[in-house]
This record gives C-alpha cells, structure tokens and sequence, in this order.
C-alpha cells in the first residue's frame, strides 16, 4: 500500500486544526472545554428546578382554561412558575460555566419568551411552547465549547417540540411527566453529537492510496 500525500493538503488541515481551535477558544472564553461530567451535572440541576416551574405553569394554565366555578385562583402558579424560569437558566449558565453568564441568561429569557409564545399559539397548547421556549433560551444559556454550533442545538430542540407535540396528542396528560427533561437533554444529546461529527477522521486532500502488486517480478 501506497500512501501518497501532498504538502499541499497537510498544510490545509493544519490550517483548519488551527481555525477549529481559535474557535473553541473564542467560544469558551479562552479556557478549556468544560469535561461531559460538570456539563451533564449542570443539564440536571437546571431540570431539576425546571420541573417545579413548569408544573407550578401547568397547574395556573389549567386553572386559566376550567370553566368551574371552584377553581383555584391562576395568578399564584402562573407568577410562581415564571418567576423560576430566570433562576433556571441561571443555574444552566454559570454551572456550566459559560464566560459571560450574565448576558447569556438575559438572552435565554429573551429567546424563551421569543420562541415559546408563538410556539404555544400555533401549537394550541402549552406543553410544546414551554419545551421550545425553555430549549430555545438553553441554547443561550448552555456553554458552548469548539464543535458545539447553534445550527445543531436548535434542530435539536426543534425535534424535541415537534416529539412533545405528538406525545400530547397521543398520549394526553401523560406527556406532562417527562415534558421537563425534553429542552436541556436535547441540547446535550447534540452537543455529542456534534463532538463525534469533529472527531471524525477527515481524508487530507491530495491523499492517494494504490494497492502495490502482490508479485513483482523482474524481466529477464
């Protein structure tokens, strides 16, 4: 085997390793990549506080749309529920680390109302706003680090709005219990994704590979 490879094409991908890396330093701050293990750990406790908040949502909507007399008061869990949204995004962007975490929650809170209300209305119901809201501004919010892209992070939620949207159809109130962990989880899950599309080995250009003959002999 043969394996041939210009001065030109080495020179190309040490070129784009170094533009690769001047992007995940501009992304990150300059620091280093922030290791699976914290970024998960920061995915999780911002759920977790999701959780309340959106049930605390569900509780004042639902209490919004009754037509019974005796239902409880809406105003509670509606304020209650949005007064977390700020402090969940907050937990999502300084536990992860990001270098300019204020500005990056005032932007999630800008993009979650931005993308959820109009989800909400064309969707006609909540749950599927709330999931395209809360994603939308976790993709502010969430540090990103080299490969990670914000094309990538939005299809991502944008699957886990349209995959919300059947499960209320076909399931009811059932798709109420894992509704919360679809926004921060599918940012992850693309996140990975788009750090193995990286380390995927790329074929420098002007590489050529020609088997050699199995038996060379010499003319007489």
């Amino acid at each position: 085997m043969v394996h041939v490879t210009s001065s030109t094409g080495g020179g190309e991908t040490s070129g784009l390793d170094r533009r690769a890396l001047r992007r995940g330093k501009r992304l990150s701050g300059g620091s280093e990549p922030l290791p699976p293990p914290r970024k998960w750990r920061a995915i999780t406790l911002a759920t977790l506080l999701l959780v309340p908040a959106f049930w605390s949502l569900m509780a004042g909507l639902v209490a919004v749309a009754s037509d019974d007399n005796d239902a409880p008061n809406a105003g509670p869990a509606i304020a209650v529920g949005l007064s977390l949204i700020p402090f969940v995004f907050v937990a999502l962007a300084f536990l992860s680390e990001h270098p300019r975490a204020p500005g990056a929650v005032l932007r999630a809170m800008g993009l979650c109302l931005l993308i959820g209300i109009p989800v909400s209305a064309l969707a006609a119901d909540a749950v599927t706003g709330i999931v395209a809201g809360v994603g939308a501004g976790g993709i502010a919010a969430l540090r990103a680090d080299g490969p990670h892209e914000w094309r990538t992070r939005a299809i991502a939620v944008a699957f886990a709005a349209v995959y919300c949207f059947v499960l209320v159809r076909m399931a009811g109130a059932l798709a109420l219990l894992p509704a919360p962990v679809f926004p921060f989880t599918c940012l992850g899950v693309a996140d990975h994704f788009a750090e193995w599309r990286e380390r995927q080995p790329a074929r420098p250009a002007g590489t050529i590979d020609a088997a050699e003959p199995a038996d060379a002999t010499e003319p007489d």
